[in-house]
């Protein structure tokens, strides 16, 4: 697992949507002057809050702001998705977009239109396409990297043995492999066993981050700060979090933040990173940037995370 220097990624999936492009701009803009790099978007987000049922605004509005600032794109490093948007307005999973070598193709072009750029600095396959050949998907993304489209490839909601064996594939092909992977992770966990609400969403395992550290992989976690329940009391942990161990950790985590006197969000993402984890924080106000930077100070030591792992 790559543990060097874990940072905070922007999430900008609600940006062009939820989050409209002055409020955006300006998140953005602070994200930058607060020293963050990395922007994380896919080229389906958001169609299921969209109007036009497709994808496509978020990356449109990363587009518009790089080109009214001049110069940022050598201080920004973006990261973007294919797999998922729908090919047919309103119509998803049925038409959404696969893995194929084709759609692969097609999907990094558009992005790259809409953000305006020559290349990515990351590209995911968003989920798995088990209709495509895994040797067709793992030799499309390693041309990409060949080109010069993408600088890294990863994957996002993969299962490990499958990441495994796209590695594998290509070392064969001697091409790129994916060199990360993308996974619902946070402090408190589900009930065991428990599905999830959210289509699609998988969670990080045990046996990724055995994968991540024995092969030198990058790690990012998505729905680190659980929508906002962690600080507001307006914000329930999801029905699948009801258990005696969340009770506990929250517990732990309200202790420590005290202590520390940081905020839980903070002492959630300082617990990540301190797991050499990368915490994708979505933002809709400028003060979300600030307190999620600021947890890049605050330090927690073993006996932190020996008291969370109890509590768990």
């Amino acid at each position: 697992m790559n543990t060097n220097d874990p940072q905070i990624v922007l999430g900008t999936m609600d940006f062009g949507t939820r989050v409209d492009r002055d409020r955006a701009f300006a998140i953005l803009d602070s994200f930058v002057a607060g020293g963050g790099r990395w922007l994380d978007t896919a080229n389906c987000y958001s169609f299921w809050t969209d109007p036009s049922g497709v994808g496509g605004a978020s990356e449109r509005v990363i587009g518009a702001w790089l080109r009214a600032r001049p110069g940022l794109r050598d201080r920004v490093r973006i990261a973007t998705k294919v797999r998922q948007n729908p090919l047919v307005p309103h119509s998803w999973p049925q038409s959404a977009e696969g893995l194929s070598a084709r759609a692969i193709g097609a999907g990094v072009e558009q992005s790259l239109a809409r953000l305006g750029v020559d290349h990515v600095d990351l590209l995911w396959a968003h989920a798995e396409d088990r209709s495509a050949p895994l040797e067709e998907t793992v030799g499309a993304f390693g041309e990409l990297v060949a080109k010069g489209v993408a600088g890294r490839v990863g994957a996002a909601n993969h299962a490990a043995w499958r990441v495994e064996r796209a590695r594998s594939l290509a070392r064969e092909q001697g091409v790129e492999p994916w060199t990360a992977l993308q996974l619902r992770h946070s402090l408190v966990q589900p009930r065991p066993l428990t599905p999830l609400a959210e289509a699609g969403h998988r969670m990080l395992a045990a046996e990724d981050l055995d994968l991540a550290r024995a092969e030198g992989l990058s790690v990012w976690s998505y729905s680190s700060l659980m929508w906002g329940a962690y600080g507001r009391a307006d914000k329930p942990m999801p029905e699948t979090y009801d258990h005696p161990g969340t009770a506990r950790t929250l517990a732990v985590l309200e202790e420590i933040a005290g202590n520390l006197s940081a905020t839980p969000n903070q002492i959630v993402l300082a617990w990540l990173m301190r797991q050499g984890i990368d915490p994708i924080v979505g933002a809709s106000r400028v003060e979300h940037v600030e307190e999620a930077l600021a947890a890049r100070h605050v330090r927690l030591d073993d006996e932190h995370l020996t008291r969370f792992a109890e509590a768990r």
